[in-house]
């Protein structure tokens, strides 16, 4: 992958467009660098949430992560843009200009500029053990609907994790992921499928030592 700017820096500064009563599903990540388990993750989202959107939101660093290793943001954005040619997907870094850092002040962003359109919040189940340490978690999970998508070794995170007994009441079926985004938060599921054991970590590692 290499590192020249995107032709068109501006497009991807802004919120994508949407319409209302659509179904859009919410992917932040790093992305750095994007590889087929973000897609998917995706894959599985778009087909078993019904979404109409999935906007991949590449943050400009995650407050939880070590960024010396981060490329830059107009790469990450043209890597995922090269790596996911669906329509349905769109790319986007609008937290930068906005200056958002943290997953429950962007939701509450999309939420306030976005009246009418159902969003559902997607993580990979790696996550999910986490999730309580970031910031506002219960604010996240009481903003929007989540999907929690399986991932290799966090197939049963669910049973343990924090999030997923506090909000024990409000989890769905997993035969009923297809109403999720439609749902008034608090609601969430699990989502079992197929699994990619990529990660963008192990990637970087593998590019440092070759």
């Amino acid at each position: 992958m290499t590192a020249t700017p995107l032709a068109h820096q501006a497009d991807y500064l802004r919120m994508p467009h949407v319409e209302k009563g659509m179904s859009v599903g919410l992917f932040g990540g790093s992305f750095n660098p994007p590889h087929p388990g973000h897609t998917l993750v995706s894959e599985i989202a778009l087909r078993r949430l019904r979404l109409d959107q999935l906007w991949w939101i590449v943050t400009p660093g995650n407050p939880l992560k070590d960024h010396s290793g981060l490329a830059p943001l107009a790469d990450r954005v043209r890597w995922s843009r090269e790596i996911a040619p669906d329509p349905r997907i769109k790319v986007t870094a609008f937290e930068a200009p906005q200056k958002l850092r943290f997953t429950a002040r962007t939701l509450a962003y999309v939420k306030a500029r976005n009246p009418g359109v159902n969003f559902v919040w997607i993580m990979g189940a790696d996550n999910l053990a986490s999730f309580h340490h970031w910031q506002d978690w219960r604010g996240i999970a009481e903003t929007f609907p989540i999907a929690v998508i399986d991932r290799p070794g966090s197939t049963l995170s669910y049973l343990s994790a924090k999030m997923a007994k506090a909000y024990g009441h409000a989890r769905i079926d997993e035969e009923d992921a297809g109403v999720l985004a439609r749902r008034k938060a608090p609601a969430w599921t699990f989502i079992h499928g197929p699994r990619s054991s990529l990660s963008s970590s192990a990637i970087r590692d593998a590019a440092a030592t070759s």
